[in-house]
């Protein structure tokens, strides 16, 4: 009872070496580039040596996983060392993924593999760049020791290596924090931990009202609103949406088994463990968002002792969201809003015609911009950009083709009535729908590297994802349909969320 969090400290690793630091974080941090490659740098972020100042803990919070509450949960393998001042005069934690076990790791080790770790730092990264909001990676280091995982959960447990990502964020308080304090009946605690939210995160929030705390709520909800929108855009699904992997801040955080839709198919989950129901589908992670609000309305109740007020903000999220996505549909269409039925007729039929055939979700948006618009252009060039999205574009049935050309040609044709210059949609349309995604297949062609001791292509993936909105002729390679060895093959279509 009472407890936010734990003091710990980090297990001592074997042999730490550096296999990749992201510029971008070093320097928000106030770090020069010799600092972070020196053995000082490797040891802090390793978990070998704590730097005076530092007071590591884990959190202890509870959460609803998979739909279903599960008690006391906690930082299982994450160890925040403390915080930092940026050189924006911001706060930041300093967290270790993978450092070891504390009083919240239910009997598990708390460590974490390289596999794992790569995605997790390769993502931040890429999520960052792309405008998604989440938290940061600073480092990925291997420890030199080796790790037991059962990858599928399938009774073949095997050593993998060893390693520790340093992750970054103004903080880390996830939506079952609270839920944990609302559980035991521990009003005084839960009003603590609530009240210095407002007061850390949220300042904008008059933290004397007696409406702060629904307050609190409809601020986290358009945040969370405002993430799941940015992953509707850009094709992402996070995998395992439970209670616990839930920012107040509206940030992506815990990237487990998440992936990209290579082929659009809203349906689609890359978690094994949600195989069999896809709770977290793709599609259904707005829905699922709301859910969780309410597992967060349910916890701050006590604070607020009234259903009305926090029912209008959980409303509010639904509200907000569908602005939020209206506005990216219209923007990766080129449009300036989907208020005219034209225009959300349109949307609609980009959807629809994504899920005709097998396509491909990043290609069909960036090959809409190269789409001529000419009134004078032939049905068929017209559409030949968007061939290039399908995967099996010499299977298609002719109503199929049809589909695709119908829609090329009510797009034209509405830019044309719009009076849009063609350059002018073209930049606009490159600037929200990404040519580089971390496609899984190209995260894992990495980590089979780096497991062989090459960690090159975790550096040229970090280079890749740095401009995704960029066209990088010498990066070409990446911008492709998945190849077809990647359809089923383990880490690529399948994870689990065994790191």
């Amino acid at each position: 009872m009472e407890a936010c969090y734990s003091r710990v400290s980090p297990t001592t690793v074997s042999r730490p070496r550096l296999v990749a630091c992201s510029p971008e974080v070093s320097e928000l941090l106030g770090l020069r580039p010799e600092d972070t490659t020196g053995a000082d740098f490797v040891d802090v972020f390793s978990g070998n040596r704590l730097l005076e100042g530092m007071d590591s803990h884990a959190a202890c919070y509870g959460g609803h996983q998979f739909g279903n509450w599960a008690g006391q949960l906690g930082d299982g393998r994450a160890i925040a060392l403390g915080e930092v001042i940026d050189v924006n005069g911001d706060h930041q934690m300093l967290q270790l993924k993978g450092a070891g076990p504390t009083p919240y790791s239910r009997s598990a080790d708390g460590l974490a593999v390289l596999r794992s770790s790569i995605r997790e730092f390769l993502c931040s990264e890429a999520m960052h760049h792309l405008r998604v909001p989440t938290t940061r990676a600073l480092s990925l280091v291997t420890t030199g020791d080796l790790v037991v995982r059962d990858v599928l959960y399938d009774g073949n447990p095997a050593p993998e290596p060893g390693a520790v990502v340093c992750r970054v964020a103004p903080s880390f308080i996830r939506f079952g924090n609270f839920e944990i304090f609302a559980s035991r009946g521990d009003e005084a605690t839960l009003k603590k931990l609530a009240d210095f939210v407002i007061r850390t995160q949220f300042p904008n929030i008059d933290d004397g009202s007696p409406d702060c705390y629904v307050a609190l709520l409809k601020e986290v909800g358009e945040l969370t609103a405002d993430m799941i929108a940015e992953w509707l855009r850009v094709g992402f699904v996070h995998g395992v949406m439970n209670t616990d992997n839930m920012s107040v801040l509206g940030l992506t955080i815990d990237y487990g088994p998440y992936g990209w839709l290579d082929d659009y198919n809203p349906n689609w989950t890359p978690n094994t463990t949600d195989a069999q129901h896809r709770r977290y589908r793709y599609g259904n992670q707005p829905a699922i968002a709301q859910w969780n609000l309410v597992q967060l309305a349910n916890a701050l109740y006590p604070l607020v002792g009234a259903v009305e007020p926090l029912q209008e903000a959980l409303e509010n999220y639904a509200q907000h969201f569908e602005a939020k996505w209206s506005q990216m549909m219209a923007t990766k269409l080129g449009l300036t809003n989907l208020k005219d039925h034209r225009d959300r007729e349109l949307a609609e039929q980009a959807l629809a015609v994504l899920q005709t055939v097998e396509t491909d979700m990043t290609l069909f948006w960036r090959e809409l911009a190269n789409v001529n618009f000419d009134s004078s252009v032939d049905e068929k060039e017209r559409c030949a950009p968007l061939m290039n999205a399908v995967y099996r574009s010499d299977l298609m049935t002719s109503d199929q083709r049809a589909s695709f050309v119908d829609f090329a040609e009510k797009w034209s044709a509405r830019h044309r009535e719009l009076g849009n210059n063609a350059i002018e949609v073209t930049a606009a349309m490159n600037a929200v729908n990404p040519k580089y995604v971390l496609r899984n297949y190209m995260a894992q062609l990495a980590i089979e590297k780096a497991e062989e001791g090459d960690s090159s292509m975790v550096t040229e993936l970090l280079d890749v994802l740095r401009l995704p909105y960029e066209e990088q002729p010498q990066y070409e390679r990446f911008y492709a349909l998945r190849p077809d060895w990647a359809r089923t093959k383990i880490g690529c279509s399948q994870l689990s969320c065994s790191s």
